[in-house]
């Protein structure tokens, strides 16, 4: 079964007269990254919480949010201490001196400065944490059952994709046959129209050689074959494997392979344009299982 990378959860819970609310993004990424962004309260606990993640969830760029609201309303807020203010403030007009600056002071060059602030927040207890990660675990999995909704789409999609191939293939081989013997024949009779009657019996063995050897050097069957075989395994991979997005990734470009050998070797402009077919839903799959975990 197919799971996105993408995906969205929300929780809420009430902590200590404190409401807090969990959400939890996914977004694609080639490897796993984790963003953590707590309250100041919840601050101590972030490598707990990043282990939380890694249990849930093996590949993709996850962000996990938790707000906290006070009982009034308002977020948790830090105090600043006054004398450290004072004393960053009095640094900043120095450097202004010192380097013969004129813009004024702004609020925005304050608050760059962490340091000034002080908290006197509180962890938060140990039991209410057990809340908060539950909420958490809650959030999760509201993130999962979304990456497997999503995941069902693109599953559908692919399968439809692959059946897509499989019949150009189909009309490939079926064109194959015909086309050989075809070119084979205008070959011949346009070496023939070469050749006086005399020197077409003297090359008459030299020439069907010649012909034959063009004849097989343009056979396909064999990357077809291939090419069938590669829907196959990619259609089992998507159906049994866990995490099956870099093997797929891999597939498509075996299967890429195929069609361009396809392509290269035939002698049939119509071939060639089925082949150009297959290479562009072959290039669409591989843009839908960039987002597969």
């Amino acid at each position: 079964m197919l799971v996105s990378m993408t995906g969205f959860g929300r929780a809420t819970t009430t902590c200590n007269n404190s409401v807090f609310e969990i959400e939890i993004k996914s977004i694609n990424s080639r490897y796993f990254d984790i963003l953590i962004k707590v309250p100041q309260s919840v601050s101590n606990k972030e490598y707990e919480l990043r282990e939380i993640i890694k249990s849930k969830f093996n590949r993709g760029k996850l962000s996990l949010i938790v707000t906290k609201k006070n009982g009034n309303g308002s977020n948790e807020i830090s105090a600043f201490d006054s004398n450290k203010l004072k004393n960053y403030l009095s640094l900043i007009k120095e450097i202004k001196k010192q380097v013969k600056l004129k813009e004024k002071i702004k609020l925005e060059h304050i608050l760059a400065n962490r340091d000034i602030f002080s908290s006197s927040i509180e962890d938060l207890p140990e039991e209410e944490f057990e809340k908060l990660k539950v909420a958490i675990l809650k959030a999760s999995d509201d993130l999962i059952k979304m990456k497997k909704k999503e995941g069902l789409e693109l599953e559908k999609d692919l399968i439809q994709r692959l059946k897509n191939i499989e019949t150009k293939v189909q009309e490939i081989e079926a064109i194959t046959s015909v086309s050989i013997n075809e070119h084979f024949e205008n070959y011949k009779s346009k070496v023939l129209q070469l050749l006086n009657e005399k020197s077409a019996e003297l090359y008459d063995d030299r020439l069907k050689f010649e012909l034959a050897l063009l004849a097989e050097k343009s056979d396909i069957s064999e990357e077809c074959v291939r090419l069938k075989s590669h829907l196959k395994f990619f259609l089992e991979t998507m159906k049994k494997e866990n995490e099956p997005g870099r093997k797929l990734n891999f597939l498509c470009q075996e299967m890429n392979r195929e069609a361009n050998t396809i392509s290269a070797k035939s002698l049939s402009l119509e071939i060639t344009h089925k082949a150009i077919e297959i290479k562009e839903e072959i290039e669409r799959i591989r843009e839908q299982i960039q987002n597969v975990e």
